[in-house]
């Protein structure tokens, strides 16, 4: 794809899902029962004081309902774009069953975190210094967290991560049409501010994590999942087979006029990485994408709010031994996108 249409790529790659203007945001928010058991924040992984922060930004004071939230998980802004409310949160909402749909809380949720970090709002500082040292691997959600937690409490804290941009999965893993690399590494901004020393480029092996622990008084792991283990089937080796996970990342790390597809696409697979990798590449302009999935509709764990997409064709391969299945749609398609697959 000629470099000229750079700019098509980045509108096919704009938010899914605008954010609420303030009037879209006060109607919605009076929506909420303010549930006194909360079913939502029991929902809530983080423990969000869901009701606090709407009836917050029903008062319009947007900006402590960004504290609320933050209070919780200081990557708020983050989940507010690609956690999957659905099945969460507005999944526990009562006004499913009264009004046929939930307050939209991860919208809501993501208009008073970015009021903040439009004002450049700073809630956290530093504890009194405890002369205490912590080392932290892994420069992804759960580290970061942990070293925010961390400075808050005093302790020094050195975070090293092998990659070269800090962030983790919200960097390098998320569909760029939910979450931007630019957004991402604005969160990580605001915990290094925190006084947060980080070391790039720099893996952590056995023998160092050794001296680690001698060096500090406290280490942490939070190296997160890893590569995807191989199939090791036939064909898996063969050129245009990716992995579906390193493909999203490209489309963090490299312009998206140089991730662009031109021909036919088949995805191996039926969750949700799935998903957004064939829906990245319907955006970077494939010809056609097709979801190989070996089991029926029914059984794809993909959340069904994205599952049904008019431009994706869903196709089920038939008794069709998986061991066969690589080197036959290598044939036909230009490019195969891998994902984990149980046998």
């Amino acid at each position: 794809m000629p470099r000229a249409d750079l700019k098509l790529l980045q509108q096919r790659f704009a938010d899914t899902h605008p954010p609420l203007t303030a009037a879209e945001a006060a109607v919605e928010s009076a929506r909420c029962l303010y549930c006194f058991d909360a079913p939502c924040t029991r929902a809530c992984p983080t423990h969000i004081d869901v009701p606090r922060f709407i009836r917050q930004i029903m008062h319009r004071d947007p900006i402590g309902a960004a504290r609320t939230i933050l209070d919780a998980n200081i990557f708020g802004g983050s989940c507010a774009r690609v956690c999957p409310t659905q099945v969460l949160c507005e999944g526990a909402c009562v006004d499913n069953t009264l009004l046929s749909a939930p307050v939209q809380i991860g919208r809501l949720q993501r208009f008073a975190c970015d009021a903040a970090h439009q004002a450049s709002m700073e809630f956290y500082t530093p504890g009194p210094p405890t002369g205490r040292r912590v080392a932290v691997v892994g420069a992804g959600p759960a580290g970061l967290t942990c070293a925010h937690e961390l400075r808050q409490r005093g302790h020094a804290v050195v975070v090293f991560d092998a990659n070269d941009m800090p962030g983790g999965l919200n960097t390098y893993g998320i569909a760029a049409y939910k979450m931007t690399t630019e957004f991402a590494l604005s969160e990580v901004e605001r915990i290094k501010r925190m006084g947060i020393h980080l070391r790039g480029n720099h893996k952590v092996g056995g023998p160092e994590l050794l001296r680690l622990l001698d060096e500090f008084d406290a280490v942490f792991l939070g190296i997160g999942l890893g590569r995807t283990a191989p199939l090791k089937i036939q064909g898996e080796q063969l050129k245009g087979v990716r992995e579906s996970l390193e493909f999203i990342c490209e489309t963090h790390t490299r312009p998206l006029d140089r991730c662009a597809l031109r021909g036919d696409v088949v995805v191996m697979g039926g969750g949700n990485t799935a998903i957004d990798a064939a829906r990245a590449a319907i955006r970077l302009g494939a010809r056609r994408v097709t979801i190989a999935y070996r089991r029926d509709l029914v059984a794809m764990p993909a959340f069904r709010q994205i599952m049904y997409l008019k431009w994706i064709l869903f196709v089920r391969l038939h008794h069709q031994p998986l061991v066969k299945i690589i080197p036959l749609l290598a044939w036909q398609f230009q490019h195969l996108l891998g994902y984990r697959v149980w046998i």
